[in-house]
């Protein structure tokens, strides 16, 4: 549990420093602008590793359950938010369309419906660290882009770009279910 908790403070807490904008900038006046992307590369990386290296330790040792999740009402909830998230995500990176300009900030809205999905269904404490660390993130994150006045995605009309990207969010979607076990190790759904 001590490297999950590490791996999140180092993954969340670099992804914060960009939210702090006069000690960004001490950063990058510290170690330049390359210097600076260096370290957050791999301070993120790292992070990263950890998390993943705690959490496989700590679903290897047993899980320690919390609460119990009703399946009957939690499940098609968190499916949908699921869908919902691969659908963002995919906004994230297609260009501007009526779907990226709705949800203003697709990649951190994918995040927050992504985490949450998984809050629904895993009543574990390893889970709910690392899912409620990076739902919080992914709120606070939001809030901070909003106070720092970032518009998000510019408006834009309905387009083909649109189609496309549920199209593709959803072929990711199904093909999660194929894939989650054996790149993750647990069964989706």
């Amino acid at each position: 549990m001590t490297l999950l908790i590490l791996g999140l403070a180092l993954f969340l807490g670099i992804h914060t420093l960009t939210t702090m904008k006069s000690a960004r900038a001490a950063v990058i006046g510290r170690l330049g602008e390359g210097g600076y992307k260096g370290l957050y590369s791999l301070v993120a990386a790292a992070g990263l590793v950890l998390i993943v290296i705690g959490f496989g330790r700590y679903r290897s040792g047993g899980y320690i359950q919390v609460w119990n999740p009703p399946v009957a009402l939690f499940h098609p909830i968190a499916l949908f938010l699921l869908w919902f998230a691969f659908v963002a995500l995919t906004s994230a990176y297609a260009p501007a369309g009526r779907i990226k300009s709705l949800l203003r900030h697709p990649m951190l809205v994918a995040i927050k419906a992504w985490a949450l999905s998984h809050l629904l269904v895993n009543g574990d404490l390893g889970s709910m660290l690392l899912f409620g660390g990076l739902l919080a993130w992914a709120v606070y994150d939001r809030i901070s882009v909003k106070r720092r006045g970032d518009p998000g995605a510019a408006s834009a009309g309905w387009s083909f770009n649109d189609l496309l990207v549920v199209l593709i969010g959803t072929v990711a979607y199904i093909a999660m279910f194929w894939l989650h076990d054996s790149l993750i190790g647990v069964t989706a759904a």
